[in-house]
């Protein structure tokens, strides 16, 4: 079965090469556990593997047998420009990985959407400044319109990071509840099946009722939860497969039940794997 590399060698191996086409995957994250560097990761192999296979083949290694390289990769934002995300990646991989990696990633920035029709000043999040005149020229497309078409045109076979859900969801709030916002993920499901690429979602945990996680749980292909655990004086970073289409009877296969995690120059990682004894 034809895979699409998630971008993390050692997990990639493990799971046949990495996610079944048309999957979309909630990275469900606490604050600094691994969720946001797993999708910095991610977007920056995929991005090697086109643009530097030397260098793909340093950080990353060999793609698996039945891994194919997603067409594009795009990277869809509600706060941040590119700039902006390309520097915070820097502080935490290598710089000439995050160059070479991002160089063929297209940034979306939807701030100019995300914050419209809020109290926050226009200079704040667009470089131009308000008069009256321009006031009456602003896109009145909500949000979520402009995730739609955004997706529209650009996920057929392509690696779409949504960062990150949990603004969505504060964007979705003001104009349905949360039973319809269910069925908005479902329905991304049913037309990521169609596009046959990838899309990651990216949500804070600490934001969400344990109801509201479990519905979102529900309504996607994949659930990847990365929690802080903490064993005496040290904390360790971990990550469990909670569901997967397609991947995680293999875990299940090898009593795997849990991975510590890391993050160092080469991004995020997979230290040891905890298996059932």
């Amino acid at each position: 079965m034809e895979r699409l590399p998630m971008g993390i060698s050692r997990l990639d191996s493990m799971i046949g090469g990495g996610a079944p086409p048309g999957s979309v995957v909630l990275l469900a994250g606490e604050v600094g556990a691994g969720a946001r560097e797993f999708v910095y990761t991610s977007i920056a192999m995929n991005g090697l593997a086109r643009e530097n296979p030397e260098l793909f083949d340093l950080y990353y290694g060999s793609l698996h047998s039945q891994a194919t390289v997603p067409e594009e990769i795009h990277y869809v934002s509600f706060t941040a420009d590119r700039d902006a995300l390309v520097e915070e990646m820097g502080y935490t991989m290598d710089s000439e990985l995050v160059e070479a990696g991002t160089d063929p990633v297209d940034f979306a920035d939807l701030s100019q959407h995300y914050f419209q029709l809020s109290q926050v000043p226009r200079e704040w999040y667009s470089d131009a400044t308000s008069d009256i005149a321009s006031l009456g020229d602003r896109d009145r497309r909500s949000t979520l319109d402009a995730v739609g078409e955004y997706l529209n045109r650009n996920a057929a076979g392509s690696l779409v990071v949504i960062d990150s859900v949990t603004d969505l969801l504060s964007a979705a709030e003001e104009q349905m509840d949360w039973n319809q916002i269910t069925l908005l993920m479902k329905g991304l499901k049913k037309a990521s099946y169609r596009w046959g690429g990838l899309i990651l979602l990216l949500v804070n945990i600490e934001a969400l009722s344990e109801r509201q996680l479990g519905r979102l749980m529900d309504a996607v292909d994949g659930s990847l939860v990365f929690r802080w655990e903490s064993g005496g004086s040290e904390r360790a970073r971990t990550l469990v497969v909670k569901q997967f289409r397609g991947v995680l009877s293999r875990l299940e296969d090898e009593n795997i039940i849990q991975f510590e995690t890391e993050i160092h120059d080469g991004g995020f990682d997979i230290s040891d794997v905890r298996k059932i004894r």
